[in-house]
């Protein structure tokens, strides 16, 4: 933004210093004269010490006005200097960490984010200002830091299908004796979980940009929607769904939260005993909060495996795999759209194996109940 210049701030809190400073000198001196007219008559009788005549009477206060005069403007101009420089000095001084905070503006400006400011001393408005900036550095840094690690998994995860697409239209191009049927089977195979991929990373998004409409919802009617969609997999497998809870109402996208849901129990149906495994789906009302939680058995997991899970693409390798494994977002999608909706994600270990997923969201208000007339 062009801006016209202008004087800076060192210089205008100087010329205020040295202002004020010359404001209380000029009242103080209004003060001494006032004083000196309350007590100094306007003329006098000058008495000879020897005699008793009058040698003449003087006028007192206009000798006193040109020898007070001379000496107030001498004042004056000792203060103004005085403002000048020590404001100046003074303003310097207590604009110094601003100038290291703007410098540190100007560098992140820059695409530099590791630096930080540190600013050293007692709290105060600027050192808060400077821990708030350094706090925001580091938040900004790893955002980054995340955005660049998922951007590089997300163009190795779209990069495959289409590696193994050219690839098998490669060797059906050379082998023209090739089956048609597989072919097209694969390319199939191959093309859903580039969609899947692809209508992942949209739901990621949308939940990051909180571009989405907040309606009142039901967490509990949502947990029943998605495990009655994902019952015929779980019956697949000889796992059993168990679910119970009371009514969890929020504010917050439906369709968002459904697929919070649907990721949740589809994560515990996948990563689950290979034969009669449960699935716990529970929903519980707080003071403040309501709370999701999907349960799973399955093998113990290790406290270095758990710290991964939300990342994106990771499918977590010491878990039970199946072919229903997924493009790997399906946490880091569960995490995106708690944050969205101002919530927050627990993964707990199951003391018996398996894992423990609990979100906490702003319960909604109650409705407002409109006065109903009593009829006599």
């Amino acid at each position: 933004m062009d801006r016209e210049p202008g004087w800076s701030v060192r210089l205008k809190l100087t010329l205020s210093y040295a202002g004020f400073l010359m404001l209380a000198g000029a009242l103080l001196l209004a003060a001494v004269w006032v004083f000196l007219l309350r007590y100094v008559p306007d003329r006098a009788m000058l008495y000879v010490p020897d005699g008793d005549a009058i040698s003449g009477v003087f006028p007192v206060r206009s000798v006193l006005l040109r020898t007070f005069a001379p000496r107030a403007a001498v004042v004056m101009a000792i203060l103004l200097v005085f403002g000048l420089v020590g404001g100046w000095l003074l303003a310097g001084r207590m604009l110094a960490p601003l100038t290291r905070i703007t410098d540190a503006t100007r560098l992140a400006a820059t695409g530099s984010l590791a630096h930080r400011i540190e600013l050293k001393g007692r709290e105060d408005e600027f050192r808060e200002l400077a821990d708030a900036f350094d706090g925001m550095l580091g938040r900004l840094e790893a955002h980054v830091a995340e955005q660049r690690r998922f951007a590089a998994n997300a163009s190795h995860e779209l990069r495959t299908p289409l590696a193994i697409t050219q690839t098998l239209l490669e060797v059906a191009r050379n082998d023209r004796n090739r089956d048609v049927d597989e072919l097209v089977e694969s390319l199939y195979a191959v093309n859903t979980r580039a969609i899947e991929l692809t209508e992942a990373l949209l739901v990621l998004s949308r939940a990051d940009q909180r571009s989405f409409t907040r309606d009142r919802v039901d967490l509990s009617l949502i947990a029943e929607e998605a495990t009655e969609t994902l019952l015929p997999l779980a019956e697949e497998r000889g796992l059993t769904i168990e679910t119970s809870g009371e009514l969890t109402p929020t504010i917050g996208s439906h369709a968002l939260l459904l697929q919070l849901t649907t990721n949740l129990v589809h994560n515990a149906i996948v990563h689950n005993l290979r034969e009669h495994g449960t699935v716990w789906v529970t929903t519980s009302l707080h003071s403040t909060t309501v709370a999701l939680t999907v349960e799973n058995a399955g093998r113990p997991l290790g406290a270095q495996l758990l710290s991964t899970l939300l990342e994106p693409f990771h499918r977590g390798s010491e878990r039970i795999r199946t072919g229903h494994a997924g493009v790997g977002l399906g946490l880091a999608i569960v995490k995106s759209i708690t944050q969205a909706h101002d919530g927050t994600l627990t993964l707990t270990p199951r003391p018996t194996g398996g894992l423990r997923v609990t979100v906490h969201l702003p319960a909604a208000p109650a409705p407002s109940r409109e006065a109903v007339p009593v009829k006599p």
